[in-house]
């Protein structure tokens, strides 16, 4: 599996599972976990989740699903912003890590900037890695200029990620907050690579992965992997379209095929105000 370099000079896996929406159909249960385990036997092995996702039950479908394996994965959480005060995030923190039945949170994000001061959220983060309950820690859905003021804050440089809705289709990042992130070398985490799967019904693209001997899917993961420092974080409980997400990270994306893709998915010519779903 690629990987990507984080600020604390860590390799994490380029190509991660994404959770949302998983844990909260009891009859896919045993699919979901089979998929996770199965990602971990792939290289696959950054699982991405949060409090938010099922209130806790994407959380808890994780920890079964690494039990006897937990050394093995790179897991990534996320803290709801109503918790992300001092206190709030320690509690938040312990509630995830029960969860998850595991010690630490490889990775533990802001999941998106809410009303408490941005220093009081980093102090408690700082104050979580210091007591060894999280690795690393970062931000999800923030834009420029919450980055360029959490990066004047005391643990600003802490920062390892900010995870973003970023794919063909939903490239304004490209504008301003890439550049400067890639400035400090700091990845992007990728959600939605696919669009919520939209990207894979989009006549262009499926006309463009067949023309060059690949699926949709795979189109779309590949231009993100191929950047080298951006983390793809797919969702998917079906074993075989796992397979098929792993499988585009061997795939190389040519010069001539980005200009393809660019002319199908126009990059930014101006500032674009910060996507989220």
């Amino acid at each position: 599996m690629k990987t990507v370099m984080l600020p604390s000079a860590e390799a994490v896996p380029a190509l991660g599972m994404g959770t949302w929406r998983m844990g909260e159909a009891p009859g896919l249960r045993a699919q979901e976990i089979a998929t996770l385990r199965l990602g971990l036997d792939l290289g696959a092995s950054l699982i991405d989740t949060a409090e938010m996702y099922g209130e806790g039950l994407a959380e808890e479908l994780v920890g079964e699903a690494l039990q006897g394996r937990r050394e093995q994965a790179f897991v990534v959480s996320k803290v709801y912003p109503h918790n992300a005060s001092a206190a709030g995030v320690a509690a938040a923190c312990e509630r995830s890590l029960r969860r998850l039945k595991t010690d630490r949170i490889d990775l533990y994000l802001l999941h998106w900037r809410g009303s408490v001061p941005l220093a009081e959220t980093l102090a408690g983060l700082a104050a979580l890695q210091q007591a060894g309950k999280i690795r690393h820690y970062g931000v999800s859905n923030l834009d420029m200029a919450d980055m360029r003021e959490l990066w004047a804050l005391p643990d600003g440089h802490g920062v390892q990620t900010n995870q973003l809705l970023y794919n063909l289709s939903r490239r304004g990042i490209e504008w301003d907050l890439l550049p400067w992130m890639r400035e400090r070398r700091m990845p992007v985490m990728a959600y939605s690579p696919m669009e919520q799967a939209r990207l894979l019904r989009h006549p262009g693209l499926v006309s463009f992965a067949k023309r060059h001997g690949m699926l949709a899917s795979q189109a779309a993961l590949a231009w993100l992997l191929g950047q080298g420092d951006v983390i793809a974080i797919p969702k998917t409980s079906d074993s075989q379209r796992l397979r098929e997400n792993v499988s585009a990270a061997d795939i190389v994306v040519d010069a001539a095929q980005l200009a393809e893709l660019d002319a199908l998915f126009a990059p930014p010519r101006g500032p674009v105000p910060l996507e989220m779903i």
